[in-house]
């Protein structure tokens, strides 16, 4: 067999065999369409939750099911699908579901695992930091770079942390703290520098790391049970940050002054308002928002986590701020138990938190991979030039390799054109967070991004399986709520002919139980009912009127019941113009009760006016089941016998 040949003889074994095995997995036909056995057990589990797979069970969902997608078939015949309304319907779907399906869901819940680990956890933290802004000259980092070498250089060979601080360390505040900035948790720094410290052991130096910002050296000091968050009060004595030593004493009497009032049963609110320095706090009597560790000074969060007991305040604590009274007024521990309402809460935290672009990331690469992004060769200088002339309204210049239709880049089956590119910069030129300080090739990958992103999210039932099930359930959904409005219940509901005629065929079926002439009140408490029960019995015919002027704390319904709608226990017993006994609703301690004005012992023929409601229900059941047969007839229905044994038991 020559090469060609056997290459076609492959594929066409490999074709059989995929047709043959989706032949196996087929569970059962109707007209031309299919369902698999995996379909046909998704459903059933999702119906049946509390049921044990059995196979009369199988074969109940079977009967229900077969008769969801005949209507559903019909449905399509119609082409109700087309119909605007279910159209805006389905679409308004999408868009809501849309939003839960664009994020990385395993990197997202990485990033909430990890997160709720770390807050287990309180870390004793020193820092090092050398600037070296990302716009900084070659030169300049080179520098930066070269000292904090030398730092490292230094610890590594056991020098005192807080000495090699003092020398090296460009942070504003290591004069006072020498490196040491106290504890810090999750969420507290920023994500880099968080992993950085989380991978660095107690006791321990990071690794040498360049940042954003600069360069950074940790030391781990030490870990500890997490403290958990405060809410706190303060009063601030603030002193300028190059105070003289002389001008701090000064603020301390003050404080000092401020904190004997206190304990002499000052208002601490009232002294907020009137001395505080702290803007933020001092018109709502001092009171900050709940905090945790490495949100503020280390001196001031120790003095705030030693208070024991709310209301509980401490002597002035001096931080390079200056002096603070600080009052205790709740606190709360850290959830240690994995519960889906704390892990909700660390989601919204990371949703939250710039770290959220590492999932993004994650999901950016997915995306481009799905929808097939390919980034062709253009000329950059030139497109760079072209776009700064028609943003200036200026001639664009011309290019012997770049003009309007040049493809910059390919997705799915569509492709991005210097003209696209073009009204995507008009678009968003007066969006200056789109824009500034961004390189043109930094807004070129927005560009790109943005389309890939919302053509993935168009197309997203092509590239994934969940949401595309979810969708045609929905639709499927409605089409089958609008056909059977169509064919069953309006039809019922308004063939008067067809309803008399189906009572006066069936007339045998609609009989009175043992009933009574019965005002039905329920009440939204039992002193409600017991007030509108005295009222009734010297007034019954003014029952209306009673319940009317209850404010809606009491409603009541007329008519004829039979006995078993009837609050129980003492039916039996019952006589006219007696009242039955109260019966509570433990749900919402509401109160129901019957009044009896006439009864009927014995079983009685129902007319049709009597009857209408039950004959409406059975007249639909009788449409349907007629539907259903000729359904079945139009789509014959075939069960594959051997495919249903394999379902699992």
């Amino acid at each position: 067999m020559h090469r060609p040949a056997r290459i076609y003889f492959v594929c066409f074994l490999l074709s059989t065999l995929f047709f043959i095995n989706a032949r196996a997995q087929t569970l059962f036909t109707y007209g031309d369409q299919s369902v698999s056995k995996e379909e046909f057990l998704k459903a059933y589990k999702k119906n049946n939750v509390k049921t044990k797979p059995t196979d009369k069970s199988y074969r109940d969902y079977l009967e229900l099911y077969s008769r969801y997608k005949l209507k559903v078939k019909a449905a399509y015949d119609l082409k109700l699908d087309t119909i605007p309304s279910l159209l805006a319907e389905i679409q308004n779907f999408r868009n809501q579901m849309a939003d839960s399906y664009m994020n990385d869901q395993g990197n997202l819940n990485r990033l909430v695992n990890e997160a709720f680990v770390r807050s287990q956890k309180d870390m004793h933290l020193a820092v090092i930091y050398i600037a070296a802004p990302a716009n900084a000259k070659p030169a300049d980092t080179l520098k930066a770079f070269l000292k904090a070498r030398s730092a490292y250089d230094q610890l590594k060979k056991n020098r005192k942390f807080a000495d090699v601080a003092d020398e090296f360390s460009e942070d504003p505040f290591v004069k006072s703290n020498h490196g040491d900035i106290g504890f810090i948790t999750v969420f507290t720094l920023p994500y880099e520098l968080e992993n950085l410290a989380y991978n660095t052991r107690p006791g321990r130096l990071s690794s040498f790391y360049r940042g954003k910002n600069g360069f950074y050296i940790l030391k781990n000091l030490g870990t500890r049970k997490a403290i958990g968050r405060i809410r706190a009060a303060q009063i601030l004595m603030a002193f300028p940050f190059n105070a003289s030593d002389a001008a701090k004493n000064e603020v301390k009497m003050r404080a000092d002054s401020i904190y004997q009032e206190l304990i002499r049963g000052a208002n601490f609110g009232e002294l907020a308002r009137k001395f505080s320095g702290d803007n933020l706090s001092y018109q709502t009597g001092g009171e900050m928002p709940e905090f945790g560790v490495g949100r503020f000074d280390a001196d001031f969060e120790k003095a705030a986590f030693a208070l024991t007991k709310d209301g509980d305040f401490c002597p002035p604590v001096m931080t390079s701020f200056g002096y603070h009274i600080i009052k205790r007024l709740s606190r709360r521990n850290i959830s240690t138990e994995k519960s889906k309402a704390v892990l909700e809460a660390v989601r919204q935290q990371v949703m939250s938190d710039p770290r959220i672009e590492y999932s993004k990331k994650a999901l950016q690469g997915r995306i481009y991979a799905q929808v097939q992004f390919r980034e062709h060769p253009f000329n950059q200088a030139a497109l760079w030039m072209y776009t700064d002339s028609l943003l200036k309204n200026k001639p664009a210049p011309a290019f012997s390799d770049l003009d309007a239709q040049t493809i910059l880049f390919s997705y799915g089956d569509k492709k991005a054109t210097v003209k696209d590119w073009i009204a995507y910069r008009n678009s968003i030129r007066n969006i200056p967070s789109l824009t500034n300080g961004k390189t043109p090739r930094a807004i070129m990958d927005q560009f790109e991004q943005t389309i890939c992103f919302d053509y993935y999210r168009s197309h997203l039932e092509n590239y994934n399986a969940e949401f595309a099930y979810q969708l045609k359930e929905f639709k499927d959904g409605n089409l089958l709520f609008e056909i059977m409005q169509r064919q069953v219940w309006d039809r019922a509901s308004t063939d008067s002919n067809g309803l008399k005629a189906f009572y006066d065929a069936n007339q045998n079926k609609y009989w009175w139980q043992p009933s009574a002439d019965a005002i039905l009140f329920t009440s939204s408490n039992s002193r409600v009912a017991e007030d509108v029960k005295a009222r009734i019995k010297s007034q019954p015919l003014a029952w209306r009127r009673i319940t009317d002027s209850t404010n809606g704390q009491a409603q009541s319904d007329s008519g004829r019941f039979e006995m078993n709608q009837i609050p129980p226990p003492e039916q039996a017993r019952l006589q006219p113009g007696a009242f039955s006994s109260l019966l509570s609703n433990t749900a919402d301690n509401s109160v129901t009760m019957a009044y009896i004005v006439k009864l009927y012992p014995n079983r009685t023929p129902r007319n049709y006016r009597e009857a209408r409601g039950l004959v409406i229900n059975d007249y639909q059941a009788y449409l349907e089941e007629s539907w259903i047969r000729e359904l079945k007839k139009k789509y014959p229905v075939k069960l594959n016998e051997s495919i249903f044994r394999l379902l699992p038991k």
